[in-house]
């Protein structure tokens, strides 16, 4: 089966933003496709020059117009998105995982939307085309003949914010990727710690400095602590700025200067795993997540995860997280302190975080996503 992968953000990650997100999924998912045999994985990118590093890579399709002008005319005019006629004689079936929905005819397409909170929380984004924003996402994820989310959360939010019926919608779970599972040496751990300047304990919590992210709450929570835990066991907070996130980086520069906290905005992949065997819980009390992949990045590390009781969170967690009220941050420091003072529970959460993350591997994502393209292709 060829199978049109749309990789716009995979490779405008890798012409120098980063790979994160989205584009990580459109990665895991067609080297999996590729590495079993599953299907032949033909790259279509919009604008951007098709580089993904996927593995056994064919010659890709590049669409030289940017896709959201194309969508804009193909969603007022009954009219197909520029490249369409490139994508239809060279693939059986195309699929968006990044929300770059093309108006296609002759092949079926599948849209992959991780979640409807854009359009469930508008004021946690940039105001600027918002509106415009949000209906044409609504109009082109129409345009898919069979929507795949990540979690039932996503899969009722995306029905109701999308009006489409829940029938034409199909859960498929994320995968963890295997480094994470991969054990680095005391001494590493120690020398990736102390070229930050760390101390030998801290609590952890990573993602954009945006509200949804939710940690003003995380540190208020911690300076909830007793002074002598603050600065024996601060918290490091691995991510860059985002939207809305003037006040927090204030709080957060506050909390630096007395010991409290370290601030990490970019920080490698290979030096976060090592902070993440080596914390003493992740902080992960997200307002809203589609699935939420850090948690399980954290289980398969080996390390105790305190998260949101809302969202998609407890779906993935399990019985393997502390679950709390997000929006109380007595709850969190409470989770917090007992973590800090019970080692016995410490084990039993490191020893259920990898039992769980082991059920979701980006094989059987690949495999569910092969039978949602054989129910469309036969």
């Amino acid at each position: 089966m060829r199978i049109g992968l749309g990789v716009s953000v995979l490779a405008r990650g890798r012409a120098g933003e980063g790979i994160a997100g989205i584009g990580s999924y459109t990665w895991h998912l067609g080297n999996e496709l590729v590495r079993r045999g599953l299907a032949e994985v033909r790259p279509v990118s919009f604008r951007w020059p098709v580089e993904t590093g996927l593995v056994g890579e064919v010659p890709g399709i590049q669409v030289p117009s940017r896709y959201h002008g194309g969508a804009l005319r193909s969603a007022l005019l009954p009219v197909r998105t520029p490249g369409a006629r490139a994508i239809e004689r060279r693939v059986d079936l195309f699929h968006a995982p990044d929300h770059m929905v093309p108006r296609l005819r002759r092949v079926p397409v599948v849209a992959t939307v991780h979640d409807a909170i854009l359009l469930a929380h508008p004021e946690w984004y940039d105001p600027r085309f918002r509106r415009l924003r949000r209906w044409l996402w609504r109009q082109t994820t129409r345009w898919a003949d069979r929507i795949v989310t990540v979690s039932e959360y996503a899969r009722a939010q995306i029905a109701y914010h999308f009006d489409v019926a829940p029938a034409c919608i199909t859960v498929v779970p994320n995968g963890v990727d295997d480094r994470f599972f991969a054990r680095f040496s005391a001494e590493s751990r120690e020398a990736i710690r102390a070229e930050h300047g760390l101390p030998p304990h801290f609590f952890l919590t990573v993602g954009t400095l945006q509200p949804r992210k939710n940690m003003e709450r995380v540190l208020a929570a911690h300076a909830r602590l007793p002074r002598s835990l603050r600065t024996d066991c601060p918290l490091v907070v691995v991510g860059r700025q985002g939207w809305q996130c003037g006040r927090l980086v204030e709080r957060l520069q506050a909390a630096e200067e007395r010991g409290e906290a370290y601030w990490l905005p970019g920080l490698p992949d290979r030096e976060l795993r090592a902070l993440m065997q080596a914390a003493e819980a992740l902080v992960f009390p997200s307002l809203a997540e589609g699935f939420g992949l850090p948690v399980l990045e954290a289980f398969a590390s080996g390390l105790p995860v305190i998260t949101s009781s809302t969202t998609a969170l407890p779906e993935v967690a399990g019985d393997a997280a502390l679950l709390v009220d997000p929006h109380c941050h007595e709850a969190i420091a409470g989770a917090m302190t007992q973590v800090l003072e019970s080692p016995e529970l410490q084990g039993q959460l490191r020893a259920r975080g990898r039992e769980r993350a082991r059920r979701f591997s980006w094989a059987r994502c690949a495999e569910e996503t092969l039978a949602v393209y054989t129910e469309l292709v036969g």
